[in-house]
């Protein structure tokens, strides 16, 4: 019989009480300046009594809510017909009324991804804390990153901190730095560099910022206006700026109340599927990235997340003749000189990938086909490689009949992943009848587990819908990977069933 991962039978479900405020969009210029009539007829009494109403019914349902309604008053002054000035109390309640809720994870929390908190003081002896990432998806199936924290204790006990109420968006930074090399081989790989493009980064230095970009390309398309390879090009530069960009949190903030809601043209509906890894640089220099998927209604765009501490966020495009379609996950280390990364460009094998650049991906090598029944329809990573002293450990999820999902693993070379050391036969985790109902049925799927003393630990999502943990022994999960393979083998020479 094949080796099982034990459930703990801890369920994260969502919950629609976690709300963040947002922007409320109207889109039409006209009832903006409408509603903006109406609130600026109010008298002062009439503001200070509405005002009060909002902050009474919402204000402890947020963090720092007023600080959001004006910024929000600060965005509408371009709709403001005089430059009278306003009460305080006006420019709070108008913030108000083009500000909203939005249920964080009303529809879905799943796909989480684990791995061990930057900051491990405080923590009681014996016990370590981890930081657990998820997909929340609430109105309009729009999927963003939320975070909770735990601790394992010495025993090998998951325990989850309840989080709090509060969640919080990021501020974005808008004066991020960009490189400018990198950035026109940027442009040079989405086929943007031409005369065009060079005319639009001729004013800018080695370093710009976002603003500088816009001032430029406003500048040269002015002079061409009604050019439609202009605006072609001004468009792609500045989709291209807006998707490289950063974020921060405040200092007081706890992990749990963050949220990383799609920011960029990429992302309008959605950040899909984080897997973070721990990654430790050949200086030591530990930084948490995470490859995921931006996508914007119609296609699907690799990005990267990188931070040190959970409050500062980087974010970047991934490029490159082979980023493409999801599922791509970095080795937590640079494997003999290079970055490698897992991933699935052809939507149902797995490939290995090396690159001497972070974020520029050239070349894959084909190292797992679909060979077991379980897994005819594709196969796909659950996470980044974990280091073990057999092998690089990956877990990985199969889709057999029905489109049911199940969760395996396979082992690679440690100084040669493109060897394939052992995989397993049969799931580890397939859904049970308590999990097969949901969003998406008979789904189990991680974005990342890791190992706490001689077990592994697998978050996993439950039907796109929930969350829960597995546990497998790692040294009988290694023993059934390295049973049957007494020396490694690479894809080309597998068979498929």
């Amino acid at each position: 019989m094949s080796l099982k991962a034990t459930r703990t039978g801890i369920v994260l479900r969502p919950d629609p009480t976690r709300v963040l405020f947002r922007p409320f969009e109207l889109g039409s210029t006209t009832r903006i300046l409408k509603i903006i009539a109406r609130v600026n007829a109010l008298t002062e009494p009439e503001v200070e009594q509405k005002l009060a109403e909002v902050i009474r019914e919402f204000g402890s349902r947020h963090y720092k809510l007023e600080r959001f309604f004006l910024k929000r008053f600060d965005q509408l002054k371009p709709h403001l017909l005089t430059d009278e000035p306003q009460s305080l109390e006006r420019k709070l309640l108008l913030g108000a009324y083009f500000t909203m809720e939005y249920s964080l994870e009303s529809a879905a929390l799943f796909n989480p991804s684990m791995v061990w908190h930057p900051d491990q003081t405080n923590v009681p002896p014996g016990y370590k804390r981890f930081v657990l990432s998820l997909r929340a998806t609430g109105e309009g199936h729009i999927s963003s990153i939320s975070f909770r924290m735990g601790y394992i204790d010495e025993e090998g006990k998951i325990i989850l901190r309840k989080p709090s109420r509060y969640v919080t968006s990021p501020e974005i930074v808008p004066n991020h730095q960009f490189n400018r090399a990198q950035f026109e081989r940027k442009l040079y790989e989405l086929h943007l560099s031409n005369s065009i493009s060079e005319k639009m980064l001729a004013g800018l230095g080695d370093e710009f910022s976002l603003p500088e970009l816009e001032t430029q390309v406003k500048r040269i398309t002015s002079q061409f206006r009604y050019n439609a390879e202009y605006e072609t090009i001004a468009s792609g530069l500045l989709g291209l700026a807006r998707a490289n960009y950063e974020v921060h949190f405040d200092e007081d903030q706890s992990l749990d109340e963050k949220c990383i809601f799609p920011t960029s043209p990429n992302e309008t509906n959605g950040i899909e599927d984080a897997r973070f890894v721990q990654f430790t640089d050949d200086n030591g220099e530990v930084t948490y990235y995470a490859t995921y998927t931006a996508y914007n209604g119609r296609v699907t765009f690799p990005q990267l997340l990188e931070t040190k501490d959970f409050t500062h966020f980087n974010i970047n495009t991934l490029n490159g003749a082979e980023v493409s379609n999801k599922g791509m996950a970095l080795f937590p280390r640079k494997v003999n000189g290079k970055y490698a990364m897992i991933s699935r460009q052809d939507g149902e094998n797995i490939y290995l990938m090396y690159s001497d650049d972070l974020y520029f991906w050239q070349t894959k090598e084909l190292i797992l086909k679909p060979t077991y029944n379980w897994e005819f329809v594709q196969l796909g990573n659950c996470g980044s490689p974990i280091e073990t002293e057999a092998g690089w450990l990956v877990l990985s999820h199969g889709v057999g009949p029905m489109r049911k999902y199940a969760i395996g693993a396979f082992l690679l070379d440690l100084n040669d992943p493109s060897k394939v050391i052992g995989r397993t036969k049969e799931p580890i985790l397939s859904p049970d009848e308590n999990e097969r109902e949901g969003y998406v049925p008979n789904v189990v799927y991680s974005c990342g587990g890791l190992i706490s003393g001689r077990e592994l630990i697998i978050p996993y999502a439950m039907s796109d819908y929930a969350s829960s943990f597995a546990t497998v022994n790692v040294d009988e999960l290694l023993h059934e990977l390295t049973a049957d393979q007494p020396r490694a083998v690479s894809a080309t020479s597998q068979e498929v069933a």
